[in-house]
């Protein structure tokens, strides 16, 4: 039961354990690929703006088992991310759905303004 509670708190510990797991794997490859893997997943958590956990835990899951496979294929970094680093990583964010955080302001955005069209105080 307090698992359940500190979960309601903090999301799920199942996920925060795999996102160290994974976060260990990346840690774990070679340089240069480690350097432009941690590159990569600290713009994803700026701009990846996720607030779905399942989501995040797989696009994180999915990182690793990319640079993974990168390192034992011998591809360099630019095989993998291509002439433009953002648009790699920004692509890739793309291709896993799930609410972010951009939808919660979008969302806030257009309540206060039917708020304020109906007159009634901002919130």
């Amino acid at each position: 039961m307090a698992a359940r509670w500190i979960e309601s708190l903090t999301g799920s510990l199942e996920q925060k354990k795999q996102y160290k797991q994974d976060a260990a794997r990346i840690e774990g490859l070679p340089e240069p690929h480690r350097g432009a893997a941690k590159a990569v997943h600290r713009y994803l958590m700026y701009c990846g703006g996720m607030l779905d956990g399942d989501a995040m835990v797989r696009m994180f899951g999915d990182l690793a088992d990319l640079w993974e496979q990168a390192v034992a294929d011998g591809s360099t970094v630019h095989d993998v991310v291509g002439a433009d680093p953002v648009d790699f990583a920004e692509t890739f964010a793309q291709s896993y759905a799930g609410r972010q955080w951009i939808d919660k302001e979008r969302a806030r955005l257009i309540e206060a303004v039917d708020r304020a069209e109906r007159g009634e105080p901002a919130s």
